[in-house]
This record gives structure tokens, C-alpha cells and sequence, in this order.
């Protein structure tokens, strides 16, 4: 990028994890160059952005702008209501232009895509899973959402992958909860994300200490993993999400993995390697983030 007058700069990016309570907002180019960061709650879409805009326009300038953002959103770039998120159940955030309206008023080209790419994409980048060709990241959090790679490249087609919502089996004599998913009741976000298990137990997950109420939780993600890793056969999987900053969470969750196969598919992956095949993120809670900032480059 060159300055007016013939000098030059280096070419900076700007990066947001748009999520449903908070907005990490990022400048660099990558986790050894954060030049600039900033948490910001996630009130009104008006209040949200404008916040965002005005951290980027103190902060910068920057060169381009990647949005990871929770969704469902409009990722076609060829769609009227690209950059949009579409239809999802926060209050006052359905159908609102999140991708061209930041564009427009920073004036940048933007790539828009999920939260949960993003930190799939940062993953791959820099973390967890570089130099493989197949994986999936997933969240757990106040919702269930997964992303993924395949030959090195972002999932997509109808839209953007929907891991959240799989049809997981559920025992209402074991389990009479119904689930929270607006759309579908006990979908897989609907009997474990961190909503769900706040209206099941009736605290949120990071004060919930009771073991039945986490090996419950435990045998969910672990069903919903085992579809994950069936259908699209991941060299790896990545589980982030606040849910999973419970001590000892995924080590139960990779024993369920490995019960529910029940040798089903052979290799070291699924057996005492399975500590290495579905693992933490390495850029912890920078995932989203840092994605947001490699899908910055592409736009």
C-alpha cells in the first residue's frame, strides 16, 4: 500500500469476532502483530457498530476488514443482503446489515463469513491445525456452532455450515428437558450449549459444579462429535467456546468420543491418540479474532 507522496507502507488488516454477548475487534496481521485490540459488549446493532467503526477509524487505518460474526448470515456475495445476519433468535439482531455497512463507512473491502470459520480458518493459519488439509473447529458456548476446512479452504455451500442444529438422540426419560432452540427444541444447541444447560440446571456453566449435570453434558457433545467426525472425517477437531473452560471437559468429552465408536473406526487416533485428534485451540480465545484478520487478507 502506498501513502500519498510515493511512500510506502505495510498492508494492515482489521479483524472482528462479531458475537452474540461481546465484539473482539483486532489490527495486525497476526498473532505476533497485534497492534491494536478491543472487547466491546454486544448491545443494539447501531450501538455495536458504531462502537467498532469508531475503534477502527482511532486505531487505523487498515487496509481491509475480515468479520467473523455469529449468524445464520448471508455470506453470497452475489445476494442483495450479503453481509447480513439473517434469522437468528437475538433479540433486535434479525436481518441487519452488519458486512457493507462497516465497508461503507470505513470505506475498506470486506470478507464476511461465520464466527466460527473465522476461528477454523485462524486454527489452520497459525494454531491447532496447520498444514492439514480436512478439520473442523467447533464452539460451545452460548450456542453450538462448528466451521471447517477441507483441501485448505473454508467450508461452504448452500450457506455456511450449521453444526449447531444436527439432530442429536435424546432420552426425555433420562433427560426431560426440552431444549431451547427456538427453530428445533433439542437440536444438539438446544440440549448443550451454555443457554441450555442454564435452563436445565438453572446456573450458568462456569458456576454449575454437580459431575451428573457435566457428564450429561459430556455424552451430548460427545454424540454430536461422533456424527462430526463420521460424516466429515476431520483429521482433527478443535473444540473452543466458554463451555469447554470447565476443568476437566474435554478430557471426558474425548472418552466419550472413544466409548460411543466403540472401535468402530480403527487407528491411534481414536484410541490413545485421542488427546492430539480433538484438542483446545492453540490460539485460545484469540482464535476468532486472528481468523477474523486471515480473512481480511482474501478480501
Amino acid at each position: 500500500m502506498r501513502r500519498p507522496g510515493g511512500r510506502s507502507r505495510l498492508t494492515v488488516y482489521g479483524g472482528i469476532e462479531a458475537g452474540g454477548s461481546k465484539w473482539e475487534c483486532a489490527i495486525g496481521t497476526g498473532p505476533d502483530d497485534l497492534r491494536a485490540t478491543t472487547t466491546l459488549p454486544t448491545t443494539t446493532p447501531p450501538e455495536t457498530i458504531d462502537r467498532a467503526v469508531a475503534f477502527f477509524e482511532r486505531e487505523g487505518p487498515v487496509d481491509a476488514i475480515g468479520i467473523g460474526s455469529f449468524g445464520p448470515l448471508d455470506g453470497n456475495r452475489a445476494s442483495p443482503t450479503w453481509g447480513y445476519i439473517t434469522t437468528t433468535p437475538k433479540p433486535g439482531w434479525a436481518q441487519t446489515d452488519v458486512g457493507s455497512e462497516i465497508g461503507r463507512r470505513l470505506a475498506v473491502p470486506v470478507a464476511f463469513d461465520t464466527d466460527v470459520n473465522a476461528a477454523a480458518l485462524g486454527e489452520h493459519r497459525w494454531g491447532a491445525t496447520q498444514g492439514l488439509d480436512t478439520s473442523c473447529y467447533i464452539t460451545v458456548g452460548t450456542g453450538i456452532g462448528g466451521g471447517g476446512m477441507v483441501e485448505g479452504k473454508l467450508m461452504h455451500g448452500l450457506m455456511h455450515p450449521e453444526f449447531g442444529h444436527m439432530r442429536i438422540p435424546h432420552d426425555r426419560d433420562a433427560d426431560p428437558f426440552p431444549g431451547i432452540c427456538p427453530y428445533h427444541g433439542d437440536c444438539w444447541e438446544g440440549l448443550a450449549s451454555g443457554r441450555a444447560i442454564e435452563s436445565r440446571w438453572g446456573k450458568q456453566s462456569a458456576e454449575l459444579a454437580d459431575d451428573v449435570a457435566w457428564d450429561l453434558e459430556a455424552q451430548y457433545l460427545g454424540l454430536g462429535l461422533v456424527s462430526v467426525i463420521c460424516v466429515l472425517s476431520p483429521e482433527r477437531v478443535v473444540l473452543g467456546g466458554g463451555v469447554m473452560n470447565r476443568p476437566g471437559l474435554l478430557e471426558l468429552v474425548q472418552r466419550e468420543i472413544v466409548r460411543l465408536m466403540n472401535g468402530y473406526l480403527a487407528g491411534p487416533v481414536l484410541g490413545d491418540g485421542i488427546s492430539g485428534f480433538v484438542r483446545a485451540p492453540a490460539l485460545g480465545p484469540l482464535a476468532g479474532v486472528l481468523g477474523a484478520l486471515a480473512l481480511a487478507e482474501s478480501a
